[in-house]
């Protein structure tokens, strides 16, 4: 058997030998367990990936490849992998940095400092020990710097706002291979740039963020048989959008598999939830949820928990999970919108979906951020969200068509805007900004790699590029 070897595949063998970066190679044993993102419904081709264990061997992988002309795409988790490999990665070296995850939390200052490959339980337990909580994700096994790059919402986000204006220091590596550091004095417009831009600025080595003084929340969830999705959502949407600051929920209708990981009563079932985190006493939480407790629940968990317990609050799955979703910005949710939700999801559909979504945004998150980045704010009052599993092609085909239906059902009561670490397919990043910060992006990407050497999934593109203007 005779295999052909591309140009891309004659540059890439030149980093076979790095120091401190195990590289693989299409055709090495390694290679498909290298290449594989969280969301192994993706599948991505890089000309060779590279796994290096501390910022040295980053700098030598950046540098290497730039050398043999190839770009390079930086990637955690891969949760978000799916915009990335529609871009094509037949000449792009895979960066993973999934070996880099030291954490140190300075309790005095209330910092965290985290390596880009650390996962969210990486902070949150050491962060808990010291009586402190980070603005994590619903997930313990989502990479801290893809979610704090691209915004980044938790439950505690309508007090406290996106995650990634949390940030105070961003450390990286450019497109030279230099390791520079941003933050509010030294390099202030690319520190700027990465809280909400995303990764198309080089890679992302470490970053420091603020910790909180929470040691606990009243938190838990509600849940109903499917059956009761209508008066149940039409509760929430009433009261989300002006509830106070201190309380963050989400509403879900969830058709669960009837596996064994799931609780005898609810396994195989179609439930409607409420769940989320109140920052205030046990009186005030019970006071804020009251009126959803009206509708008398199936199951009630509301109560005094631990803030480190919050990060499996939303029962996300762990570990690498095949999936497809779609998303889309909501302006409002009237009545007409949820009953073309509803006729997706509700009584009586048959949805593959195994979850469909309703996040409540608005609080802090829909004002300004005076002293944040790129993306300041969040332009809408709810996230709705829809994702499939796609164990088989099959699966995928009809989970794809499912969230396309439930997001183009909703989509005429849309912001215009997009919020990018849940837009899981190709878009246009420039939907998630307004034309002024689209615009700084592209200059400042022009400024720190102007040969284009990085890919982000959301890709921020350079203000010239193959000698014609970019939009």
């Amino acid at each position: 058997m005779t295999i052909e070897l591309t140009t891309s595949d004659l540059r890439a063998e030149s980093l076979r030998d790095l120091r401190d970066a195990e590289v693989q190679l299409p055709g090495d044993p390694g290679y498909d367990a290298a290449r594989m993102p969280w969301n192994v419904a993706v599948d991505q081709r890089p000309a060779a990936v590279a796994t290096p264990t501390d910022v040295a061997g980053v700098q030598r992988v950046v540098r290497a490849a730039a050398a043999a002309g190839l770009r390079v795409a930086p990637q955690g988790t891969g949760h978000n992998a799916g915009p990335l490999a529609a871009q094509g990665l037949g000449d792009v070296v895979l960066l993973r940095t999934s070996a880099m995850t030291r954490v140190s939390i300075d309790s005095a200052r209330r910092i965290a400092r985290v390596e880009s490959g650390a996962l969210w339980e990486h902070v949150t337990e050491p962060a808990a020990d010291a009586g402190l909580a980070a603005l994590h994700g619903s997930s313990p096994d989502v990479g801290v710097a893809g979610y704090s790059l691209g915004g980044g919402i938790g439950w505690y986000a309508r007090q406290l706002g996106l995650a990634t204006n949390s940030l105070t220091a961003v450390e990286l590596v450019t497109a030279d291979g230099e390791l520079v550091r941003a933050d509010a004095n030294r390099n202030p417009e690319l520190f700027w740039a990465l809280r909400g831009g995303g990764g198309s600025f080089g890679v992302v080595t470490a970053l420091e963020f603020r910790l909180f003084p929470i040691e606990s929340a009243y938190a838990g969830m509600l849940i109903w048989d499917r059956e009761q999705a209508e008066p149940v959502l039409r509760r929430w949407a009433q009261w989300a959008p002006d509830a106070p600051d201190e309380v963050t929920t989400s509403f879900r209708v969830l058709n669960l598999p009837p596996i064994p990981e799931i609780p005898e009563m609810l396994r195989g079932r179609s439930i409607v939830m409420v769940n989320g985190a109140v920052l205030g006493s046990d009186e005030r939480g019970a006071e804020l949820i009251a009126g959803l407790r009206d509708l008398r629940p199936e199951i009630d968990t509301f109560g005094r928990v631990p803030a480190r317990s919050l990060v499996r609050l939303h029962m996300d799955p762990e570990g690498p999970t095949p999936g497809v979703s779609d998303s889309a910005m909501l302006a409002s949710l009237p009545d007409a919108a949820i009953d073309a939700f509803l006729a997706e999801v509700g009584p009586g559909s048959t949805s593959s979906l195994l979850a469909a979504e309703l996040r409540q945004l608005g609080g802090a998150l829909g004002r300004p951020d005076e002293q944040g980045g790129a993306l300041k704010r969040l332009d809408g009052q709810f996230l709705a969200f829809g994702v499939a599993v796609a164990a088989t092609p099959e699966m995928a085909v009809q989970g794809e068509v499912d969230a396309a239906r439930l997001v183009g059902a909703v989509e005429p009561w849309g912001s215009g805007r997009r919020y990018l670490n849940f837009a899981e397919g190709a878009v246009d990043a420039r939907s998630a900004f307004d034309e002024r910060a689209w615009l700084q992006l592209k200059a400042i990407r022009t400024a720190v790699d102007p040969r284009g050497v990085f890919l982000g999934n959301h890709r921020i593109p350079r203000l010239v590029e193959d000698g014609r203007v970019t939009d």
